[in-house]
């Protein structure tokens, strides 16, 4: 049976998720927000780390960093 989780338990995983492929691709705050305005997504690298910090970014964003980063394949746990 799987174990109910709470809301910041999602986050942390959307969070970790997020983290840890940046870092698989020895990517910045900065070098991402790059890479989202060559898709035509403009945010300060400020604003992109307040988000990936508390974890409560939208889908759209979350989607948008992982094509941005090139990420075409993503799991959910090892």
């Amino acid at each position: 049976m799987l174990a109910v989780k709470t809301n910041d338990d999602w986050q942390a995983q959307v969070k970790g998720l997020l983290k840890a492929e940046l870092k698989r691709r020895n990517l910045s705050y900065a070098d991402l927000a790059d890479k989202l305005a060559e898709i035509g997504v403009r945010d300060s690298e400020r604003n992109i780390s307040n988000k990936i910090a508390r974890g409560s970014f939208t889908a759209v964003f979350f989607i948008q960093c992982l094509e941005a980063i090139g990420c075409r394949m993503l799991h959910l746990s090892d």
